[in-house]
């Protein structure tokens, strides 16, 4: 096989650490982690989708995703992902997509959303739904890192951790009135980011002195665009 190109997903991947044991490796890590993200964005939501879309493809498809023999069943990409650290993949995938953004600090800003969902199909009768807290760059709608929220505290205090986990320089950090914190804020700006958040009724000194300032330029009269 070729040698897989600089910068391409493939590359990246083979970066990820590898759970299984040395013995009875039959498929490339790198392989089924790249089957798994093309079955993604062509729909799959599950193990039997991933395999479902995956087996139907050419030998030289099986070829360009790194595989050396017929791909796996479902059963090995389950016990693949139980084993699998979330963390050391989504570190990977981050380098990858910083890369590919490649944005110039000195020619423009960044914007970076931070924002929490919760994942459908995980509510079980014993334990609450899981939430994420992801930052998701607007140009290429691309998540930069997410991190789960624990049950025992909140958004805004998950957000210093995942504000952490990127480069702020050149980039401004967008979100709702969760995140009009002052540590938040603070921590951004120490970093060399900007932000630009909501300011709602949990923050009513700064949301009373916001509108002051507001209503004191309503004495003066608009602009006449005929005299500009």
């Amino acid at each position: 096989m070729s040698s897989i190109p600089a910068g391409s997903l493939l590359a990246y991947l083979a970066e990820v650490s590898d759970p299984r044991g040395r013995q009875g490796r039959r498929h490339p890590l790198a392989a089924m982690l790249a089957a798994t993200v093309c079955a993604m964005l062509c729909g799959a939501r599950g193990y039997t989708a991933i395999v479902q879309w995956l087996h139907p493809q050419s030998v030289d498809t099986w070829h360009q995703l790194g595989f050396t023999r017929i791909p796996p069943r479902k059963t090995c990409f389950e016990k693949l992902f139980a084993a699998l650290s979330a963390e050391s993949l989504e570190k990977v995938l981050a380098k990858w997509i910083e890369q590919g953004l490649k944005v110039s600090v000195e020619t423009e800003l960044q914007a970076v959303a931070i924002d929490g969902k919760t994942l459908c199909g995980t509510l079980t009768a014993h334990q609450r739904a899981i939430r994420l807290l992801a930052a998701l760059d607007q140009k290429t709608g691309c998540v930069l890192s997410q991190r789960a929220v624990d049950v025992k505290t909140n958004e805004h205090k998950e957000a210093l951790a995942l504000l952490k986990s990127l480069v702020l320089k050149g980039r401004v950090i967008t979100g709702d009135a969760m995140f009009c914190q002052r540590e938040v804020c603070e921590q951004i700006v120490n970093d060399g980011g900007h932000y630009f958040f909501v300011v709602k009724d949990n923050q009513p000194t700064l949301l009373q002195n916001i509108q002051s300032a507001f209503a004191e330029t309503k004495a003066f009269p608009p602009l006449d665009a005929t005299t500009v």
